[in-house]
């Protein structure tokens, strides 16, 4: 039996549009299913939590929202069983929906999650913080720490957020508040260490992400666009100028990924950051207040996922 987790309000309110279709084809194609709606945030994680909480038939998950919700269902869910992902955009444009059909293209999403043809085991990145209390959380596409996570925050509680993307002028008001953050930015110094081994200090850093669904270059022709190795993409974006962030801050809303001076770019399984003063971070858009110390790791091919 299919599990649907719907954000209605995602993309706002493109969820419950997307739903409806999708709901027309599984009466048509006479398939048992269920649906779970969320209304309020952790709704999901909760919904996904008790559909896996018991180790018993296979479960196939399909999640309808943006890459907040489908972080939510991943901290939710227990690898106990065999357990099936299938994920459908509706919110903002972001790195979880690389490799999947577009959201206008409801009826080929139908036709994927009903009738698979093959399935994709995917990494997700574990990232574990906090000083008093230590807290791991899940992400199945980015985890961020300082600008980048500053401009996911902003984006949480903007109150012209819904109607921007009703005009699909999201990314202008990503960028637009990626300079109001970037003015306020102050940048601090401290090191990240890779893999246990490789120790790099920085000044002026102004924020490092990390991609566990990293871009094959050799594949950039084919549909298969990301590469699940075990290996993480580490970004640290440092400059002592802060004019010199203009560019990169482009790129970065953008979803544009070069080497150029101010980036500085590694590959990893397990990285632990440690910085003067603690900044923004942010897993899969989702807040996690700030912090000053992180390790991430990445678990290699743990999602079973259903394939474009």
């Amino acid at each position: 039996m299919y599990q649907f987790i719907v954000n209605p309000s995602a993309g706002a309110g493109r969820g419950y549009r997307i739903w409806k279709r999708l709901e027309h084809q599984l009466e048509m194609d006479s398939r048992e299913y269920r649906v779970f709606f969320t209304e309020h945030q952790g709704d999901a994680a909760e919904i996904a939590k008790v559909l896996t909480a018991e180790r018993d038939d296979a479960k196939v998950i399909v999640i309808v929202g943006g890459e907040g919700t489908y972080n939510e269902v991943l901290n939710g869910v227990s690898f106990r069983g065999l357990l099936t992902f299938g994920y459908v955009p509706a919110g903002f444009r972001n790195a979880l929906s690389k490799g999947f059909e577009s959201f206008w293209k409801v009826n080929c999403q139908a036709k994927r999650i009903l009738h698979p043809k093959y399935y994709r085991m995917l990494d997700y990145g574990v990232a574990t913080f906090g000083d008093e209390e230590i807290v791991s959380r899940r992400f199945a596409g980015r985890c961020g720490i300082g600008l980048d996570a500053a401009i996911c925050h902003n984006l949480l509680c903007c109150p012209v957020r819904n109607q921007m993307t009703r005009l699909h002028l999201t990314k202008i008001l990503r960028f637009g508040l990626g300079l109001k953050q970037l003015f306020l930015a102050k940048p601090t110094k401290g090191y990240i260490l890779l893999d246990g081994t490789q120790k790099v200090e920085f000044n002026h850093i102004y924020f490092i992400t990390f991609m566990v669904r990293r871009e094959d270059k050799k594949k950039r022709k084919n549909s298969e666009l990301l590469n699940d190795d075990g290996k993480m993409t580490v970004y640290i974006g440092n400059s002592a100028r802060k004019t010199k962030m203009i560019p990169i801050l482009r790129d970065l809303v953008m979803g544009v990924r070069k080497k150029e001076r101010g980036i500085r770019v590694f590959e990893c399984n397990e990285a632990e950051v440690h910085l003067a003063r603690p900044l923004a971070v942010h897993m899969d858009g989702e807040s996690c207040m700030c912090q000053q110390n992180l390790v991430v790791r990445c678990i290699p091919k743990r999602m079973r996922m259903i394939g474009s």
